[in-house]
């Protein structure tokens, strides 16, 4: 069963993110840098977020505290009731491989491995069964529109078609959390309409996904959309609300 994620109600309140009064400062010689400068906001299970802003805003180290690539200097950040901050490196690493999926910009995608070998790949981490792995990585490369190339490797593959692959990937560990950064960044307008599509697809099926993007027609896919500046929450808008 590939997406017990979709028996969730997309309406439901269960916090799965949960920022309080959070803090990232970097120190830049003698100066501080306030990345994230007090936020508090919650997401919640079977929501679509995507974070916008200028650079600098702070929507990229947002991004790295959720995907537990980072902790917060002040403030708690908890990730499925997990305080990211509290926690050890192997933690963060199990949170990553258990409870997150991510898409990237830039697909990340092993060119030595084919299509199913890439999928498989979070599943072998998590130990399960080189049968099953094989099994389910068919499933999610038919549902992303790849079943006919689960022996192809990404050189072999169009861009959108390495980001469906990176898409599929990213479901293997049947994440709690979908993390997208620039999913279309790298795409022309056509092939990323086609990606956003995928992604409104798993939304509906109660998929939680944060996505950030510099892109207002790639937001507009999303439920809500939370605007940073300057390290702190600049406005909060509804879908349709613009």
């Amino acid at each position: 069963m590939i997406h017990p994620a979709a028996q969730a109600d997309p309406g439901s309140s269960d916090t799965v993110i949960q920022f309080d009064d959070v803090f990232k400062i970097y120190q830049m010689g003698s100066n501080e840098v306030r990345a994230l400068d007090g936020v508090s906001i919650s997401f919640h299970r079977g929501e679509f977020w995507s974070i916008m802003g200028p650079s600098g805003s702070g929507k990229s180290t947002m991004l790295n505290l959720l995907g537990c690539l980072d902790r917060p200097t002040a403030g708690r950040c908890l990730i499925d009731q997990h305080d990211v901050a509290g926690l050890e490196d192997d933690q963060l690493s199990d949170i990553r491989l258990r409870r997150l999926g991510f898409v990237f910009q830039s697909f990340n995608l092993i060119p030595q491995l084919t299509v199913s070998e890439n999928i498989e790949m979070p599943m072998s981490y998590l130990g399960i069964d080189a049968d099953e792995a094989a099994d389910r990585a068919a499933e999610l490369a038919d549902m992303v529109g790849l079943g006919d190339r689960l022996g192809h490797r990404p050189t072999e593959l169009s861009g959108g078609q390495q980001q469906r692959v990176a898409v599929a990937r990213a479901l293997a560990n049947d994440p709690s959390i979908l993390l997208a950064d620039e999913p279309t960044g790298n795409l022309d307008s056509s092939t990323g309409r086609q990606i956003m599509e995928l992604m409104r697809e798993l939304h509906e099926q109660g998929r939680t996904i944060v996505m950030v993007t510099h892109e207002r027609h790639v937001a507009d896919y999303s439920q809500k959309q939370l605007h940073m500046l300057d390290g702190r929450i600049g406005r909060i808008e509804e879908a349709g609300s613009s």
